[in-house]
């Protein structure tokens, strides 16, 4: 249920640096509304990974899907989510006559890799709901190493473009003709990010599976210790669930979300608290909140 501090469910993975678009995870009622308080653009979206098909992370998509063509999206778009998100999709595009002027490619996925390129892989596993739920898993593959520039500088590669080309990986040949090996002036490769962002679920061993060695696990906490006992009736989890799993995971951050109505603005710190008696680094998530991981650290923005 939204509230007047809270809207339903959706967080955007940006990855603008990295591919020049975002990645949106679940797309409650009233999303593209709270989009437009951020910098966020839809022609920017590239692709949409849905966790659950139950309303308060779907109802927003189809009001998206239709303002993304008008917003200047062109580009494809895909959609990932449970068994029966692409009749939902295809039955309210038809029913409100709506028409996208982009290809839109529906993946109903199970478990395993749905998405792999040179970049990026994610995969995906079941959790534990009243209904299909799953998490997912988004690994940066190995980034290029330093650049050495002495290295580069003594092997006569002039200032400019190729410096930048072999820094990005790739040999590079000079005007004398002789061939600059990219792994010869740089340093090793340095790793990449993981971030596991996980649907609504019980507490389960796929959750830690999913999050193991990731840099932020993004959990849902609908409840706290003082009424856990609705936790599992109910098919969540609460502050000390997403912080044991965290815990367990050897993760580096949590970002807890999918906070209970029943919790005001001022409860956040009290959740937190919770959860740092199991994991050092936790944050309440609110909305429009916005986190960085840089250096090895997780960092709220102003």
């Amino acid at each position: 249920m939204p509230s007047k501090q809270r809207n339903t469910s959706a967080l955007a993975l940006k990855l603008l640096e990295e591919r020049g678009t975002f990645w949106l995870f679940d797309c409650g009622e009233a999303t593209q509304h709270r989009m437009l308080h951020t910098t966020l653009k839809p022609k920017k979206l590239e692709k949409i990974f849905i966790t659950h098909l139950h309303g308060d992370h779907i109802f927003g998509l189809p009001g998206l899907l239709g303002s993304r063509g008008f917003l200047g999206g062109t580009e494809r778009l895909d959609l990932y989510g449970p068994v029966g998100l692409a009749e939902w999709i295809e039955v309210t595009l038809r029913i409100s006559r709506t028409h996208l002027n982009y290809e839109l490619a529906v993946h109903e996925v199970e478990e395993g890799t749905v998405f792999e390129d040179e970049t990026f892989r994610v995969e995906v596993q079941p959790l534990d709901h009243v209904i299909p739920s799953f998490g997912y898993r988004i690994e940066q593959k190995p980034l290029p190493g330093k650049l050495l520039i002495d290295r580069a500088t003594e092997a006569g590669v002039p200032k400019g473009p190729l410096l930048r080309e072999l820094k990005e990986g790739r040999d590079v040949v000079l005007e004398d003709g002789s061939i600059i090996r990219s792994g010869d002036v740089t340093g090793p490769p340095q790793p990449g990010f993981t971030v596991a962002i996980l649907g609504d679920t019980r507490f389960t061993a796929n959750s830690i599976e999913l999050a193991r060695g990731a840099d932020i696990v993004v959990h849902e906490a609908t409840y706290d210790g003082a009424t856990a006992h609705l936790a599992a009736p109910y098919g969540h989890s609460t502050i000390l669930d997403a912080a044991q799993v965290a815990r367990e995971a050897g993760a580096g951050a949590l970002i807890a979300n999918h906070i209970s109505a029943r919790f005001l603005p001022e409860d956040a710190r009290k959740l937190a608290g919770e959860a740092a008696d199991l994991f050092p680094v936790v944050e309440i998530a609110e909305d429009l909140a916005e986190f960085e991981w840089k250096d090895g650290q997780l960092r709220r923005l102003p």
